[in-house]
């Protein structure tokens, strides 16, 4: 069983290698995503930043991983005060939308609110998730442009 509190309290090791070490752990079975959210939703934030950085990897060529719940977990994250969170979050959400096509009311929602954050890479993440969304031509679209114009 990998110590995922170990990996990530690691010193030694740099945040590019704990993400790309989380990374291979996905890619080879060795670690699953339901594992990773349960070791991340009571993590400290940079802790959590840094899982959820994996998921954004991994969903960016293989997005079929995410599932329903995962999804779940990324949306509700959008909340959370580290801009980091955030910004991740919205990856993986734009990475994954036209997978959970039927879940995004929630994820509109706190996208919209991190377009109006401070933070400019929040602003820019979100704005990249809302216009995966846009793309899907659902009927969100009707709705996502009358609040982005």
């Amino acid at each position: 069983m990998i110590d995922l509190q170990k990996l990530l309290t690691d010193k030694t090791l740099k945040p590019k290698q704990k993400t790309e070490t989380l990374c291979q752990l996905l890619i080879d079975k060795k670690l699953s995503i339901t594992e990773l959210i349960e070791f991340a939703e009571p993590a400290k934030d940079p802790i959590k930043a840094t899982c959820i950085e994996a998921l954004e990897f991994i969903t960016q060529k293989q997005p079929e991983l995410l599932d329903k719940t995962a999804f779940a977990f990324v949306t509700n994250a959008l909340t959370a005060k580290a801009p980091r969170i955030k910004w991740e979050c919205a990856k993986v959400i734009g990475n994954t939308a036209h997978i959970h096509s039927l879940y995004l009311d929630e994820a509109i929602k706190l996208l919209l609110l991190n377009t109006k954050h401070e933070g400019t890479v929040v602003r820019w993440s979100a704005a990249f998730a809302l216009t995966q969304i846009l793309k899907l031509k659902t009927l969100h679209n009707t709705y996502l442009l009358n609040e982005l114009t």
